[in-house]
């Protein structure tokens, strides 16, 4: 199995790079940076012995730069990477889309249209959405937050985006009869101070592991939040259009098959989400 983890340089998406590689699969990380990117494989390198991993650079930010991307053939995409933004002002991408929205959702949008003709025929596209998601909606008049910019509902908006997005492909793959899954997954919630180090890419200090430990008792690190997405992934009891998540109030622990959240089954904003996404990329996945 080869498999391209989109952000596989840190956070979330390091640790699912570091898991299916040590399930045997061929990894390949997405990444904007190559430097930072040669670290993570180094490092993964070093705990798995004979990991097959390689990277090629990845801007989801760069519509026109996404829009080359050649990782070769693909048994799997984690479409994990992501911007999150916690202060004004306000940032566009190249193209003049909001930072979060333009990265979280559209670069992963064009990317799945992009890889389309080398995804095999049974392939998996895991979208690694986030438990913030979960009380969010979407404005269609101001799908851009071009109006009293907030960064944590900007944040919030784009990875609903993703959720839906992910939903809606895997409506429209089972319509055309493909074998192909679309899966959601989410991390709950990964704290840094939870995470074990991975130096270089990761180093938790003793007095931040002592500082998260009450947290552990309802959230985890982000090893333990990258579980859904590789069980999305590896499953062999795995279905389209399922939702993965922990299993102790969808927060920490080991994955499990959750119930859509309401913001998920508007199936009318996901058709609609698509068609403004195909117009903002000028392209479409299934198109």
């Amino acid at each position: 199995m080869r498999v391209l983890v989109t952000g596989g340089n840190a956070g979330i998406g390091y640790f699912t790079a570091e898991q299916l590689a040590s399930a045997g699969a061929e990894v390949v990380l997405g990444s904007r940076d190559p430097a930072k990117a040669q670290v993570a494989v180094t490092a993964i390198r070093s705990r798995v012995a004979g990991a097959r991993v390689t990277h090629v650079r990845l801007d989801l930010a760069d519509l026109a730069q996404v829009a080359t991307v050649a990782p070769g053939p693909l048994d799997a995409v984690v479409c994990n990477a992501g911007v999150m933004l916690d202060k004004p002002p306000r940032r566009e991408t190249k193209a003049g889309h909001e930072l979060m929205f333009g990265t979280n959702h559209l670069g992963h949008f064009a990317l799945v249209a992009r890889l389309m003709p080398v995804l095999a025929p049974d392939a998996r596209i895991v979208t690694t959405g986030s438990f913030a998601a979960k009380s969010a909606s979407l404005d269609f008049a101001d799908l851009q937050s071009e109006r009293g910019y907030h960064p944590k509902r900007a944040y919030e908006r784009s990875k609903l985006a993703q959720m839906l997005f992910a939903v809606e492909l895997d409506r429209r793959l089972r319509r055309i009869g493909s074998e192909r899954l679309s899966v959601v997954a989410h991390p709950g919630g990964a704290l840094d101070s939870l995470t074990p180090s991975r130096p270089p890419v990761h180093v938790r200090t003793a007095g931040q592991w002592l500082r998260g430990l009450p947290a552990r008792i309802v959230l985890q690190g982000k090893d333990a939040g990258a579980r859904p997405a590789v069980r999305a992934v590896l499953g062999p009891d795995v279905a389209g259009g399922q939702l993965w998540g922990p299993r102790v109030f969808g927060l920490r622990g080991r994955p499990r098959l959750e119930e859509h959240w309401a913001n998920l089954a508007d199936d009318a904003a996901a058709e609609r989400l698509w068609a403004e996404s195909a117009a903002l990329t000028g392209t479409d996945p299934l198109g």
